[in-house]
């Protein structure tokens, strides 16, 4: 039997679970592996996505954080939308630049600012939110409505699990 042709490299390779026979039975078995690579590929798929429209995951969990929540602190953006303060100074830079929040001293401590979204913000917010939609149904397409519901509601409950300290 002829060798096949070496296959030309492919750039999304190392975050594939399964190729076939070349991946060892054990790696298929751990739930980590799987769950990590998944992962890193629809991080990567969202990250294109957004990107594409000029955007990032920040601009989108900081808008999503002052539309749910109101105004609110630095402290407290960086809190809800779990945003490293380190970086949530650029973010915020980016996001005032583009008219999509204000910041004003704070009438209770004028050391610090509130931010709070713009109209301008919430538009872009609804921008984001169909392009992501779009992103979870690209990713989920194998699956069948209610098939999507219950990976979320699963992943959900061991997201919980995982993060409630154990007694």
């Amino acid at each position: 039997m002829p060798t096949p042709p070496p296959r030309r490299p492919d750039p999304d390779d190392d975050l594939r679970f399964d190729h076939g026979d070349q991946t060892p039975e054990r790696l298929k078995a751990q739930l980590s592996r799987l769950v990590g690579m998944t992962a890193a590929q629809t991080q990567r798929i969202s990250a294109d996505a957004l990107r594409a429209i000029g955007a990032h995951k920040d601009h989108f969990v900081v808008l999503a954080a002052l539309e749910e929540f109101g105004p609110a602190s630095q402290a407290a953006v960086a809190g809800r939308a779990r945003v490293y303060k380190s970086d949530l100074v650029a973010v915020l830079n980016t996001l005032s630049d583009d008219g999509l929040i204000s910041r004003a001293p704070d009438p209770a401590d004028k050391r610090r600012n509130t931010i709070t979204i713009t109209p301008a913000g919430r538009a872009r917010l609804a921008e984001l939110d169909a392009v992501l939609a779009e992103v979870n149904n690209h990713i989920t397409a194998p699956l069948t409505p209610a098939e999507r519901a219950q990976l979320f509601a699963l992943l959900n409950r061991i997201n919980t699990h995982l993060a409630t300290p154990a007694e």
